[in-house]
């Protein structure tokens, strides 16, 4: 096998917020891929504004930094080294992100947070390596903080590689052992640009100022792409991007022949089909920029531009040897959500050019499967209605988020789980959950957990005052835990969870414990009203907005519904009182966003998303219709 020297393509991967994407930032910086003159924003790979909003990773993106350091002329490149990095996202719902990006690649860098360590997404992130036969590089970030235990966690890391290397080998996949044994291990501090091979104290800085290190681990320790000389063009789609010039662009990972621009090849597509194209464009990226180019050659990551329609998993070939590359595998989904039209009294009414026909919806849906390989779109009994699963709550939600950004209207139905039977049984889908939380509130949490069906694993406390507790748990239970544990921890709680395979039903897990409050009419909700009301209940809405009937306008102190007229207003008279002008104040209403709507949201009820306005309503709005549904329930359930 011939080798391409001058380049490396490595990811980085690591749990949510442990600084994937500040290590990338300071290695674009470090490389001169910006002028000086230039202002660099914090995170400037999390181009999306949800990214941006949430403080997370959620598409995978690439960009090539120039190495032209000592190491360059040492290894007979004097000119630069490419580095073609891909910045993946640390959260196990974006699973299928991570698949694709660790396809593109000959190696990855392991961020692990010297305080944290090793949590449930660094587990995913570092099996799926493994699994692909990758080779590691340990960098241990934020050494800098005064909470870091640094020897600890590369003990951790270490202890969990093994482990996930003994399962990959059980699997049937053969690993070098030795290599992983021997792992190069990177002290770092990404917000500042250090780097060192030298252990630092535990909350000090690393004793070099640069990143050199870490440029030459993955010089050194990330294998340069092989491929066969003369053997037939395979250039495997990876990722989909698009342009207002260009149109749709296929991110293709090239392992042999070469692409040149304006050349007849050949794509084979996901039933085996070949369709030959024309390579209209040929982009290779520069930093932040892609920059027109004439071929590319083995090891090359590309954008092409020329087939409207190219799909992930696909492969360019040689029209005339095709040899398609293996699709690649995602995850089964675990979590489903119904995406539908907006059937509410207020559909369209809060603004012009909404999108709100099944049409519309159904086109966008179609139009995600195609950048997204990790979610599907089934069909209902509903012909306005679909079933939308994924890896996660959060995945779902992020989705639903960007349609209403786009101009949808739209309802999304609670997360369900996605159930398989299994021997006659029906199976739910279950997870690792591990929990930080200070030692105070750890018996608040456990009964959190026990409520939901969660089974305590094991429980480390580093004598910080804060303990680690982890649990397996049914995906059900875990359906609006996140802010049931905010509110427990007073925001001090920290959770991830990662997918635990399936286990026979659970048994019913009652989650909310308060009823709703829904309005019984439509109109516009009163001061009156509300100040009668308030002490029943808080309410979602303020004063003078529409509500419907079926809406649901607060939470209900009691566990039971309460049906409520919110729009009574209040009798005008010709009788004086001296306590008429009484000023009353109103308890300020609750704002959720989607996603704590979703988790609000009880199994008869639904969120209406528009650019404007989340509201939770129930799925039957007349309320006559409901109480018939509810009885109906409550018959069937007797019968059993």
């Amino acid at each position: 096998m011939a080798v391409r020297g001058d380049i490396r393509n490595v990811a980085i991967v690591a749990h949510v917020d442990h600084g994937k994407t500040t290590l990338v930032n300071a290695m674009l910086q470090q490389s001169h891929v910006f002028n000086e003159r230039e202002e660099v924003p914090d995170r400037v790979m999390d181009s999306n504004d949800l990214e941006r909003e949430k403080g997370i990773t959620i598409l995978a993106k690439n960009t090539a930094v120039e190495y032209t350091g000592p190491l360059a002329a040492k290894y007979g490149h004097p000119e630069g080294i490419t580095l073609n990095i891909i910045d993946t996202p640390g959260h196990a719902d974006f699973g299928g992100e991570v698949e694709r990006g660790i396809s593109m690649v000959d190696g990855v860098v392991l961020l692990v947070d010297a305080s944290e360590g090793p949590l449930p997404q660094t587990r995913f992130v570092l099996r799926k390596a493994l699994e692909a036969k990758l080779p590691v590089i340990l960098c241990v970030n934020k050494v800098d903080r005064p909470d870091a235990r640094i020897e600890e966690v590369v003990g951790e890391t270490s202890d969990l590689l093994l482990g996930l290397a003994d399962d990959v080998q059980h699997e049937g996949i053969d690993l070098d052992l030795d290599q992983l044994l021997e792992m190069p291990v990177i002290y770092c501090a990404a917000k500042a640009g250090y780097a060192s091979t030298d252990q630092p104290a535990d909350g000090g800085l690393p004793d070099n100022d640069n990143l050199e290190p870490l440029f030459e681990a993955i010089i050194s320790n990330i294998p340069a792409p092989e491929y066969e000389e003369g053997a037939p063009l395979q250039a495997h789609v990876a990722n989909i991007d698009s342009s207002d010039f260009l149109g749709r662009l296929g991110l293709v990972r090239i392992y042999n022949g070469t692409l040149k621009k304006g050349a007849t090849y050949g794509l084979s597509r996901v039933d085996g089909s070949i369709e030959n194209f024309r390579v209209s464009e040929l982009l290779r990226t520069q930093g932040l920029d892609r920059q027109p180019v004439e071929e590319a050659g083995p090891g090359d990551i590309v954008a092409v531009a020329g087939v409207n329609d190219i799909m992930i998993g696909e492969t360019i070939v040689d029209p005339n040897d095709p040899k398609p590359l293996p699709l690649i595998h995602v995850d089964d989904p675990a979590i489903s959500m119904t995406f539908g039209v907006n059937d509410s009294p207020l559909a369209g009414t809060e603004g012009k050019d909404h999108k709100l026909t099944a049409r519309m919806i159904k086109d966008r849906l179609d139009r995600e499967l195609i950048g997204n390989v990790s979610i599907k779109v089934l069909p209902t009994e509903r012909p306005d209605a679909w079933e939308v699963q994924g890896r996660g709550e959060l995945a779902l939600a992020v989705l639903a988020e960007q349609m209403r950004r786009e101009g949808y209207e739209l309802t999304v139905g609670r997360p369900q789980v996605v159930t398989k039977t299994i021997d006659g049984k029906v199976n739910e889908p279950m997870e690792n959950t591990t929990i930080d939380v200070p030692e105070e509130y750890m018996g608040a949490v456990t009964q959190l957990m026990a409520d939901r069906k969660g089974r305590m694993d094991n429980m480390t406390n580093h004598g910080s005052g804060w303990v680690r507790l982890q649990f397996t748990v049914p995906s059900r239970g875990l359906i609006g835990f996140r802010t049931a544990l905010l509110s427990a921890t007073r925001g001090t709680g920290i959770a991830s969870s990662i997918s635990a395979g399936y286990a026979p039903w659970a048994g019913e897990i009652t989650i909310r414990q308060n009823g709703s409050m829904v309005s019984d009419r439509q109109g516009v909700a009163t001061p009156y009203a509300m100040q009668r009301l308030q002490a029943r209940g808080n309410f979602f809405v303020e004063p003078q907005s529409p509500v419907y009937e079926g809406q649901v306008v607060g939470i209900n102190n009691k566990p039971d519904e309460l049906d409520v007229n919110i729009t009574l207003a209040k009798h005008m008279t010709n009788m004086r009182s001296a306590t008429a002008d009484v000023l009353e104040t109103l308890t300020p209403p609750i704002k959720m966003s989607l996603e704590e709507s979703l988790d609000f949201a009880n199994e008869d009820e639904c969120v209406e998303v528009t650019p404007e306005s989340i509201r939770v309503r129930k799925i039957i709005l007349s309320r006559d219709e409901w109480y018939k549904w509810r009885a109906k329930q409550r018959r069937q359930n007797n019968n059993k």
